[in-house]
């Protein structure tokens, strides 16, 4: 097995997740530096390895749109004439559940800095995390019924079917793999502990994107349908402010909670205070399995503001598949088979990382 590095990182991107070859050509679309959110050593480093691996390398900057819903022209144009697309950029992950080119591998990329590629994170094999999140889909949508909890009083019971959870939640391939497939939310109630703030999920980003709180806040939902918070009266006000404003800024299903799944991904760290940056770590740390996260406020995936549960636990017909935030991998049929088999994503869960940003580990 080999040691995490930047060159097991970016084959394992490439080759384990794209599925390159040499001769094929690699086009890099990436954010710009100065928006604060990718590290530019992460380009270079994905451009010099792909180089090495013999891929045709271009790099295409595509900044940074708050309301993106498309590809830009030139973005676009380029696309025409490459094999694999990796996205470095929020764009791609604000484009995951929009129609993309059929005959194109795009690959959106979580790793942010040069230490996350060179990390197991980044070097845990990735076909070992798609066989994960495909037992767990199975485990979920067999199930008859799910139970929610956490330290912090969160409290939610409900139920997927089989239908419900489809092949392929979104349109184009992530790496690392962090999470299983968005469970629907309709068949479930209950209350939702909230991490100390409300965010915004990736898609899109607004003014005062997140709302902090002082005291512990409860969301409390039916049947896939907010009700109302429970907390102190000034965090109440502010939650239910902030859905007001962001469900009249894009009019949008204010009430609609939508799906939620949780980190399967051991190797996701977030070494970072979370308070520092909210949308950095929204678009990092929720690969973690110490996160389960919430779509709501919109009638569409991934919505628009995100509840964000810690260190929950996850019953699945009695089988505490997440205890703490701890993602039992074992304790699925095909568990401990596909473990064995990767030795490497084996190791990632015998030493996970614990840091989700609240500094506590």
């Amino acid at each position: 097995m080999k040691e995490p590095s930047v060159e097991t990182g970016v084959q394992n991107m490439l080759c384990h997740c794209g599925g390159a070859s040499r001769g094929q050509r690699l086009l890099i679309a990436y954010e710009p530096p100065e928006f604060g959110f990718f590290d530019p050593e992460v380009v270079d480093c994905l451009a010099s390895q792909a180089a090495r691996i013999g891929l045709i390398v271009e790099r295409v900057c595509v900044g940074f749109d708050p309301d993106a819903s498309g590809f830009p022209p030139e973005l676009h144009s380029k696309m025409t004439g490459a094999d694999i697309v990796v996205f470095l950029a929020r764009l791609g992950d604000q484009l995951r559940f929009s129609q993309m080119p059929d005959d194109l591998t795009i690959i959106n990329s979580y790793t942010l800095t040069k230490a996350s590629l060179a990390s197991a994170y980044a070097s845990a094999h990735y076909d070992a995390f798609v066989d994960l999140k495909r037992a767990v889909d199975r485990f979920v949508a067999s199930s008859d019924e799910i139970v929610i909890s956490c330290p912090a009083g969160t409290a939610i019971r409900g139920h997927a079917s089989l239908e419900c959870i489809p092949a392929n939640d979104t349109t184009l391939k992530r790496f690392p793999l962090t999470v299983f497939s968005p469970v629907p939310a309709a068949e479930f109630s209950g209350k939702a502990a909230l991490g100390g703030f409300l965010t915004g999920t990736g898609s899109r980003y607004y003014p005062d994107y997140t709302a902090e709180f002082n005291n512990q806040v409860f969301a409390h939902f039916e049947m896939g349908r907010l009700t109302g918070f429970e907390g102190d009266k000034a965090d109440v006000a502010k939650a239910d402010a902030h859905y007001n404003r962001v469900s009249t800024l894009f009019g949008i299903d204010r009430d609609f909670v939508h799906s939620w799944h949780a980190g399967i991904h051991p190797g996701c760290g977030f070494p970072w205070d979370l308070s520092q940056n909210y949308e950095t770590w929204g678009g990092a740390a929720f690969g973690n399995p110490r996160i389960l996260h919430f779509h709501t406020c919109g009638a569409y995936a991934p919505g628009e503001i995100s509840w964000n549960v810690f260190d929950p636990t996850i019953e699945i017909d009695g089988v505490a598949l997440w205890q703490d935030g701890v993602f039992v991998a074992e304790l699925l049929p095909e568990g401990p088979e596909i473990l064995n088999r990767y030795g490497c994503a084996k190791g990632v869960f015998a030493r996970p990382d614990r840091r989700v940003g609240l500094g506590d580990v």
